[in-house]
């Protein structure tokens, strides 16, 4: 048997709670109150609470009570505990009403509403399936996915191992890059290069790898290139690109029914240029069956777009109809 199992050492959850209670509501009184107890019963467990911790958690001011940083550091991984607690009954609850399912899924900020769409819309037709979408800064999701809060987070950057550890980066694919636009321009010869000169463009920030890489073959190239306006968002470099006042650098799944639909009438793919996407997991959470069935169909939904492209590309080189005019 492991050793752990033999001589476990667990946390008193119920003196943990009585503890958060008295923060939420800073005073002894009135936690009490709230737990129908007496003040020195709930006092006496704060201080065994204390001494099984090491550290003093409250300040005693009077009869103001104040979170030391010890305090402070218990209350958050107390909520970390009572959440996870509240998500597994839940679960199982769930499991109890026709095993419906919840896929609580976060998605970076910048990140295309189109890829987000595309992400979950096969789940939509199953009436024993819930998503919840929560958007935010990477920071946030992540510490929501550590916390069980979240089952996967789409990003169009990983994590650095070095820095989280605990996450992983399951790549979903690498789709193509194009620069695209509301009017019709001719193709001038030279290629990609020559089209860039000139034009007025809409660039996505410093803060995307897309971005970096653009630049990267701006500088190779020795152009300067006419920058009109620089956004986070993916909807909107998508209006500005259909504002018909210069081109947009957007993956091809932010425009796909844009260009379907013949809205944009100027799309070249900027060679060799693509744009990664991520789901980011806490490792154990990743075996979840469920889960991986719907990354994989994802992915098989990324490689169609970009096998997608290079059909359109062989089609120009052969002299038939392109992307573009």
């Amino acid at each position: 048997m492991d050793a752990a199992l033999k001589t476990p050492e667990w946390l008193n959850f119920h003196h943990l709670r009585n503890f958060w209670m008295i923060a939420r509501h800073r005073s002894m009184a009135r936690a009490a109150e709230a737990l129908n107890v007496s003040p020195s019963t709930l006092s006496e467990q704060l201080r065994e609470l204390e001494a099984w911790l090491g550290q003093p958690l409250f300040d005693r001011r009077g009869r103001q009570l104040h979170l030391t940083g010890a305090g402070r550091l218990a209350l958050q991984h107390a909520e970390t505990i009572f959440e996870t607690g509240r998500d597994l009954l839940a679960r199982f609850r769930q499991s109890g009403q026709g095993d419906r399912r919840v896929l609580r899924l976060g998605a970076v900020g910048p990140l295309s509403k189109n890829l987000q769409f595309d992400f979950i819309q096969p789940l939509l037709s199953d009436p024993a399936v819930r998503v919840v979408v929560v958007a935010g800064p990477l920071e946030e999701l992540l510490r929501q996915l550590r916390e069980h809060r979240l089952d996967l987070v789409l990003s169009n950057f990983p994590v650095r191992p070095d820095q989280e550890s605990d996450i992983f980066n399951h790549l979903l694919g690498a789709v193509p890059v194009y620069l695209v636009g509301g009017r019709p321009g001719r193709r001038p010869r030279g290629g990609f290069l020559a089209a860039v000169r000139g034009q007025p463009l809409f660039l996505p920030s410093h803060q995307s790898h897309v971005r970096l890489d653009f630049d990267l073959i701006m500088a190779k190239a020795g152009i300067e290139p006419e920058i009109r306006a620089e956004v986070d968002d993916m909807a909107l470099l998508r209006l500005l690109a259909l504002s018909g006042q210069g081109l947009a650098l957007v993956s091809k799944i932010v425009v796909e029914r844009d260009i379907q639909a013949r809205k944009l009438q100027y799309v070249q793919r900027v060679p060799g240029l693509v744009e990664k996407y991520f789901a980011l997991a806490a490792r154990k959470r990743f075996e979840n069956a469920w889960i991986g069935e719907i990354v994989e169909a994802f992915r098989a939904r990324l490689v169609e777009l970009s096998a997608g492209s290079r059909a359109a590309k062989s089609r120009e080189r052969s002299g038939g109809p392109g992307l573009g005019n």
